[in-house]
């Protein structure tokens, strides 16, 4: 089953290294990471996609909670959560190619945010599975480069992680 880990770290050399060590020691595999400072400076937000059964899962929290660098570790998926990626993809647009990528861009609520004479470069937001289905919607032969930044997550309502 797939995951989303967030956590609460110190902002600090090195410890990114650390959590990406542990997953590779114990052979876990991470889908995405994204990591980024919080309000607090001193504190960077890390969210990390994973597969793998409820066992694994909790060994894996338990393993992140002995890392003197993490602070508060929450499975996002065992609660209602929101989740987005960011999604940049270069796609050939000349002709009567323009109009329809324009129109595709349109459809999933992109936006084009780069054009030159012969590509557009169509940025979105959304899931995962939207994502995607925006890239399955293309004929392959007009994708140039795509680029993902991985799933980051919140979860809704009073569910917070903070200190």
């Amino acid at each position: 089953m797939r995951h989303i880990i967030s956590l609460l770290m110190e902002n600090e050399a090195g410890a990114l290294s650390r959590v990406a060590g542990l997953f590779s020691a114990r052979g876990y595999n991470i889908e995405s990471l994204t990591v980024a400072p919080t309000e607090d400076r001193t504190l960077s937000r890390m969210t990390i996609v994973t597969v793998g059964s409820d066992d694994i899962i909790e060994q894996i929290t338990k393993q992140l909670n002995k890392l003197i660098e993490i602070v508060k570790v929450v499975d996002l998926s065992e609660g209602e959560h929101i989740e987005r990626e960011l999604m940049l993809v270069k796609v050939r647009a000349s002709g009567k190619d323009r109009e329809e990528m324009k129109r595709m861009a349109d459809i999933f609520r992109g936006r084009i945010i780069d054009v030159t004479d012969k590509a557009y470069t169509i940025e979105l937001t959304g899931t995962g599975a939207k994502l995607d289905a925006f890239l399955n919607a293309l004929d392959r032969s007009v994708i140039v480069e795509t680029v993902r930044t991985g799933a980051s997550g919140i979860g809704r309502g009073e569910r917070i992680l903070k200190v």
